[in-house]
């Protein structure tokens, strides 16, 4: 049993051992008996659902904190509050999707839950690759950082793209190369359907395998800025992984609430970009002005939360009134 205590990636393998085991298990308690049954999820269900999975989140980062010091602690909670708020514009983009494949929101759920654990594994890849090279090239981080405060700054003076969906290379790729029904059938992804000139049974995917696809590659979108963002916090494997993940785990249940009221938070961007300028420019501050020292978990944890409630609360306040969408 001594390689539990052996370190991988700078961390305990029994602490990786354990995180995995949490995310099995509750990815199992909400696919096998949480939605066993395919229906739709109500605002209420989702809001309860997504407080149960923060609950969780937030125990665990208490467990991150006790097992691997304060610093550590304060660095994993503002990678999940930086994830969770850059979550909200991935809603958006997964309603459209939802929307031009006409997914009935009952099948929604499942295809988001399958996307979470395609987005486990390539975020997954993703970090595992970008630990890598900045262990061996530290300079790679201010790249990181150069490149987060060019997103912010270009998040704050560009005007809202919406996502055109049929104009997706993917999607055109797929229409063309697979066979695709152009009707649902229930929550599957492929289905037997008969070959239009010989009649025999052949496999085919369906619009809900197709807005999986979109979705995933989606995220991996998201992810040049949401993971270069963690990096630039720490450089620890192993809070930048679970950070990301833990956040991640709870989009599905907060999707359906958000889906309703994505209108209200159109001022978070704004935030969020002030909040990438922030983390890129701490590197530089840290490296170059504080003369390699360590810039203070408790003040960027401090930063990161203001500037992201006060962009929820400041939406909030000017879209009262507005009406819910369905």
């Amino acid at each position: 049993m001594d390689f539990l205590i052996m370190n991988w990636l700078g961390t305990p393998v029994w602490f990786w051992l354990s995180f995995i085991g949490l995310v099995v298990i509750l990815t199992a308690f909400d696919l096998g008996v949480l939605h066993k049954e395919d229906r739709e999820m109500g605002i209420s269900e989702s809001l309860k659902l997504s407080a149960f999975y923060i609950g969780i989140a937030l125990v665990f980062g208490l467990w991150v904190w006790v097992q691997k010091g304060a610093e550590s602690g304060m660095q994993y909670y503002t990678g999940f509050f930086i994830e969770k708020a850059l979550s909200i514009d991935n809603v958006f983009v997964i309603s459209l999707i939802f929307t031009y494949f006409a997914i009935p929101r009952k099948y929604q759920y499942r295809a988001l839950l399958w996307g979470i654990i395609a987005v486990i594994i390539l975020r997954g890849v993703m970090i595992a690759a970008g630990a890598a090279i900045v262990q061996e090239y530290y300079w790679v981080l201010y790249i990181f950082a150069a490149f987060l405060i060019a997103t912010g700054f270009k998040m704050l003076f560009s005007g809202d793209q919406e996502m055109d969906v049929a104009k997706n290379p993917v999607v055109k790729f797929i229409s063309k190369h697979m066979r695709v029904t152009k009707e649902l059938h229930d929550q599957h992804f492929f289905v037997n359907v008969p070959d239009e000139k010989t009649g025999k049974m052949v496999r085919a995917a369906t619009p809900l395998f197709l807005a999986l696809v979109i979705i995933n590659l989606a995220d991996l979108v998201f992810a040049i800025d949401s993971v270069p963002a963690i990096f630039a916090i720490t450089t620890d494997t192993f809070i930048v992984y679970t950070s990301n993940i833990m956040a991640i785990l709870g989009l599905r249940a907060l999707y359906f609430a958000l889906a309703a009221m994505v209108h209200r938070f159109q001022y978070l961007k704004y935030a969020l970009a002030l909040v990438l300028v922030f983390i890129g420019a701490k590197i530089f501050v840290s490296d170059f002005l504080m003369q390699g020292d360590k810039f203070p978990p408790v003040i960027s944890l401090a930063v990161t939360f203001a500037l992201i409630l006060g962009g929820i609360f400041y939406s909030l306040w000017k879209t009262r009134g507005a009406a819910e969408t369905g």
